[in-house]
């Protein structure tokens, strides 16, 4: 009923789990990921408890096929069970049990498992596979390539109705003001198209971990350091709610850039009217105060 891959980040450090089934709130039971350690799924006839159980054997050094037999071995329903597991250092293992329902199967290669049960055949995984090895940029974004080409390839046999994504990212707690090391959660519990609204979601999320990013360049006062990430995040980005655009602004206004802030706050306005009240109360376009095209901007 589910098809899953988690995946490892070596050089970021990050662990995750992406996941879609024809099952409400898959992401209440399916993916599971601790920074440092590894990621898990555990589906089919799936134990949520299993995820956490996996993750303390990994913890305490085991491999991971151990660690799925250990967790399993006195499970007498396990050959109803699949689990996929990936270590924070890109080892993996997938469990399928001869009793998951057809068509069900695993693979796993370097920093990566990929495992499904009811789906329309093995391409399902395979197009997992190649999507996660092929796509650049971070985990979350290989992640998603994952479950769009799983998708593609057949995915569920019964249909859709839930997705969802986890990311981890080991020294995250002492950098994000959240102070933990989960940096992405997204949930998609019931929706006629959740592979499609979890890509959605993953956007709006980019965009405001870009803005957050931002901040840095803004406590230094490196006004040019931080148009050039905002140009950065907006490639090939239609920013739905606007942030992006909203920040460039402010970076542009400070940094003297005066037509630019004025046409990229009327794009940020445009996308969410919202940014309009932001603006007349905002500090950073006070440079800007006395520019016609700002006062009617804020005043329509």
């Amino acid at each position: 009923m589910t098809y899953s891959i988690v995946g490892a980040d070596l050089e970021a450090g990050e662990v995750g789990c992406a996941v879609q089934s024809k099952y409400f709130a898959v992401g209440a039971v399916v993916p599971w990921a601790k920074a440092g350690v590894g990621a898990v799924a555990t589906q089919a006839a799936g134990v949520a408890a299993y995820g956490a159980r996996v993750l303390e054997q990994l913890e305490a050094g085991a491999e991971p096929a151990e660690a799925l037999r250990r967790v399993l071995a006195d499970d007498d329903g396990r050959e109803t069970r699949q689990l996929g597991v990936v270590t924070a250092d890109g080892r993996a293992a997938s469990f399928t049990g001869s009793e998951c329902n057809e068509w069900a199967g695993d693979v796993q290669g370097p920093g990566f498992a990929a495992q499904g049960n009811i789906l329309a055949g093995p391409e399902v995984v395979a197009e997992m596979e190649r999507a996660f090895e092929k796509t650049d940029g971070p985990l979350a974004e290989r992640l998603m390539a994952a479950l769009e080409a799983a998708e593609a390839a057949g995915g569920d046999r019964r249909g859709r109705q839930s997705a969802a994504m986890v990311v981890e990212r080991a020294g995250a707690a002492a950098e994000i003001p959240e102070g933990i090391d989960r940096v992405l959660d997204l949930r998609v519990d019931d929706h006629s198209e959740p592979i499609e609204e979890l890509r959605r979601l993953l956007g709006i999320h980019t965009n405001w971990r870009i803005a957050s990013e931002a901040m840095a360049f803004y406590e230094r006062k490196d006004f040019e350091g931080g148009i050039e990430l905002m140009l950065r995040g907006l490639e090939g980005n239609s920013d739905p709610p606007g942030v992006l655009r909203y920040q460039l602004a402010c970076f542009e206004s400070l940094a003297g850039k005066r037509d630019a802030a004025i046409e990229h706050l009327r794009a940020a306005i445009a996308a969410d009217p919202s940014w309009r009240e932001a603006a007349r109360a905002d500090s950073d376009f006070d440079p800007l105060r006395d520019d016609p095209a700002l006062q009617q901007l804020l005043n329509g």
